[in-house]
Formats: C-alpha cells, structure tokens, sequence
C-alpha cells in the first residue's frame, strides 16, 4: 500500500516531467501529450515524418516529412517540412524544398535561425530560411544517405552523419567546404557538450561512440557500447551519455570521464530515438514498433512511465516542451 508520502513524492515527480510532442511515424501525425501520457492535441502532417525540431524562438516545430518508412527502402519520397505552431498545437503550412527530396534530419541555427536539412534524394545538405519558406543552398556531405546533423556552438559548422559510407560530414556554412570525417560504421545520431569542444557521434553497427575534437575536426576518442546505438544526449553537467540501443532493445549510460558504458534500461522493444529534457532529468525514448514512448529518470536510470500512442502510430522522436 502507497502511504501518502509516496503518493506526494509520485505527484511532484509527474509535475516535474514536461509535456511531449511524438512524431508518429507511420501514421504520418504529431501527437501531443501530457506529463501523465493523456494524448491531447494531434496534427495531420506528412507522410512518413521522422525527425522534429524547434525554431530559436521555440515557437514553431519543424517535422520533416521524409515520405518514406525505412531508410534502406528506395522510392522518391516527400519534400516538404511542416510548420506547427507550438502554442495553438495547429498546422502553419509547410516548407516546399523542390526537388531535394526525402528531409530527415535538421538542425537550427543558433544565430540566425536558419535550418539546416539532410535530403536522401539527392544526398545532400540544404539550407533554408523557414521565415521566407525558401531553399537558400545546398552543400555536398561528399557521402552517402546524410542522416542526421546538428551545429558547433558558434554556428560555423554543420556535422552531418553520412551513415552508409562511415563518415561525418564537417560542413563550413560559410564557404561550402567540406572536411570528411571518418568515424565507424553507420553512424547516425550526435550531440554537442555542453562545453562545445566536442561532438559525440553513434556508430551503430560498430557499437561505439566516436568523440570530434571541435577545434580539429578529427575523431580523438571513442567509447564502446550497447549493441547498436543510434540517437543519443548528454546532461547538462557533461558528465554522462544517454543513448538509444536499437539493437539491445534498451538505453544505455555512458561516464564520459572514463569512455566507460555504466548501464543500460532495457525497453519493451527496438528504440529508434532517445531525446532529453533541459534539465537532464528525464530521457524520452520511442518503440515505434510496440507504438510506445517511455520515460526514464535519468538520475534513478529506471522507466517511470510509459506513454501509450494509438495503434499502428509508428512514434519515433518525442519531443519535450519544456
């Protein structure tokens, strides 16, 4: 039997989580939820979205529409980004890229505002301005299938993960100039210390972490993991890696210090994505295969709640509005 002071404990521990926004992958929506997993808003987007970010402001979200399930799967795929409004949770239009086609991953830009889009088709790098909905230049990531990017801390460059050749993309905004990376195989999802000297890279089929020196862009460290890592975050401290294991069915913890694995939460099945709160205290990640989102103090390193998404709605990142 709970006594009230768990049942008080439990209360501030919800009111603490944020809500969340889902891309539902397969049903091709956005689903909002709140921090106790009532599903209260949607958005019809396009078919197939996959990856979700929020403008500098953090008004708008951005959700690329990539028309396509699976990445390995040929097909033309869509071209647009669409535009929600945060607030009113309703559809703002979307962004028209023409004829770079399959969006997957973006980032914003931390000064101007700009995003930045991975296209499967072509492989490439595109940069838009989402105010004037308009394709501004496009980067060659000298690789093949751009998955995921995400900026340095100055806006200078563009790291874009080229999953089937091994490679990261260093991409000077600037200039266009592209420095190749090699790190292992498939990578895919990264992230920036909160100290902004280097970025941590998942290799998921060589079940590591590479670590790039901002200042050289060269790999100058890796780490060993869980079976097939593909998204990952890092609390505020710096002191810890958070990541999806897709393979391993779990999320796994990593002490930067040492480059040492220090545990894993298995799941309910296969997450293809892990994102953070800002307060580092609660890690989100999607089984888009057994339609659940769960919530994972990353303090206790323990799923506290498990966000149930409608049948066959595919989620894949969640998103936290806080």
């Amino acid at each position: 039997m709970k006594t009230l002071g768990m049942i008080v404990i439990a209360q501030a521990a919800l009111l603490a989580q944020p809500d969340i926004a889902v891309v539902e992958k397969i049903a091709g929506k956005v689903g909002f939820y709140a921090a106790d997993g009532k599903r209260v808003a949607e958005v019809k987007v396009g078919t197939h979205p996959h990856e979700i970010v929020a403008s500098r402001d953090g008004r708008t979200l951005y959700v690329s529409n990539n028309g396509i399930l699976w990445m390995q799967y040929a097909g033309e795929g869509g071209n647009t980004i669409a535009l929600i409004e945060r607030a009113s949770r309703k559809s703002l239009g979307v962004i028209d890229l023409g004829n770079h086609r399959r969006p997957h991953g973006m980032a914003v830009h931390p000064k101007t505002g700009q995003l930045v889009i991975t296209t499967e088709n072509p492989d490439g790098l595109v940069l838009v301005d989402p105010v004037a909905r308009k394709v501004l230049r496009r980067f060659d990531v000298k690789g093949e299938d751009p998955h995921m990017v995400l900026f340095d801390a100055a806006g200078d460059w563009a790291y874009v993960s080229n999953s089937t050749s091994g490679t990261v993309a260093a991409i000077h905004i600037a200039t266009g100039r592209t420095e190749v990376i090699p790190t292992g195989k498939r990578p895919q999802g990264s992230v920036l210390a909160p100290d902004g000297k280097t970025i941590f890279v998942t290799n998921a089929d060589s079940h590591t972490i590479s670590m790039i020196d901002t200042a050289t862009r060269k790999v100058v460290g890796e780490l060993k993991t869980g079976q097939g890592p593909n998204r990952v975050a890092i609390t505020p401290d710096g002191r810890t890696l958070v990541y999806s294991l897709g393979a391993a069915h779990a999320v796994g913890f990593a002490d930067v210090a040492s480059r040492k694995e220090t545990g894993k939460v298995k799941l309910s099945g296969q997450p293809l994505s892990l994102t953070m709160s800002r307060d580092g205290r609660w890690a989100f990640s999607g089984v888009q295969d057994k339609d659940k989102v769960h919530v994972i103090d990353v303090g206790k390193r323990s799923i506290v709640r498990t966000v149930e998404t409608p049948k066959e709605a595919g989620p894949d990142p969640a998103f936290p509005l806080d």
